[in-house]
C-alpha cells in the first residue's frame, strides 16, 4: 500500500482513513504542522456515532504535540470536530 500524502493545513479530514491508522496519521499530521509554524488545527471526525470522536480524544489527551483541544465551534462543525492548540516548539 502505497503512503497517502496530507496536505499541511490548519484542517484534517479524518473521514477518508481508517480508524486504525488515526493514531499515526495525528501524531506525524501535528509534528508536519508544527514544522509549517501551524498551532491551532481543526480535526475533523464527524458526528455519528461518536466512536471516531472518542478515539481522537484518548490520542489527543497522550499526544505530547497537544497543547490543549476543545469542541469546535458551531461554525466550525461543532461536536463533529474538534480543535487542537499544539505546542509552539518541539
Amino acid at each position: 500500500m502505497r503512503p497517502v500524502k496530507v496536505p499541511i493545513e490548519d484542517t484534517i479530514d479524518l473521514h477518508t482513513f481508517h480508524p486504525k491508522d488515526i493514531p499515526d496519521l495525528l501524531c506525524e499530521y501535528f509534528s508536519a504542522c508544527i514544522d509549517s509554524g501551524i498551532y491551532s488545527v481543526r480535526v475533523i471526525h464527524g458526528k455519528g456515532t461518536g466512536a471516531l470522536k472518542m478515539n481522537v480524544i484518548k490520542q489527543l489527551k497522550k499526544n505530547s504535540l497537544v497543547a490543549c483541544f476543545r469542541e469546535a465551534s458551531s461554525d466550525s462543525g461543532g461536536w463533529g470536530a474538534t480543535q487542537v492548540e499544539l505546542v509552539s516548539g518541539k
